[in-house]
């Protein structure tokens, strides 16, 4: 992989995560105010778009979206899946240079 493709991922990744915790603050802050709301469904995309520590760190930090469901088991999905993406790079990268 080239520097210049893992800093566009980087970027990426930053981004999309700034994104998702502003979008999380945004719908807690119209949930308080009586507001139009962020639905849940482009929640989750941004979080399976790569938003998932943006996501994560939002919910914690405002307490937003932390018990209802199914909202909170499909998050706890995209993070497994997300997770066993990673660990398939990184056991695949580790082969590669062993090889």
């Amino acid at each position: 992989m080239t520097e210049l493709t893992v800093l566009v991922l980087l970027s990426y990744v930053l981004l999309i995560n700034i994104f998702t915790w502003f979008l999380f603050w945004y719908d807690k802050r119209q949930a308080a105010r009586r507001g139009r709301r962020i639905s849940e469904r482009n929640l989750l995309f941004l979080c399976l778009a790569g938003g998932t520590i943006g996501a994560l760190h939002a919910r914690r930090k405002f307490r937003h979206k932390t018990r209802k469901q199914p909202f909170v088991s499909l998050m706890k999905l995209i993070v497994a899946g997300q997770l066993l993406v990673i660990a398939s790079i990184i056991i695949a990268a580790l082969r590669g240079a062993l090889n």
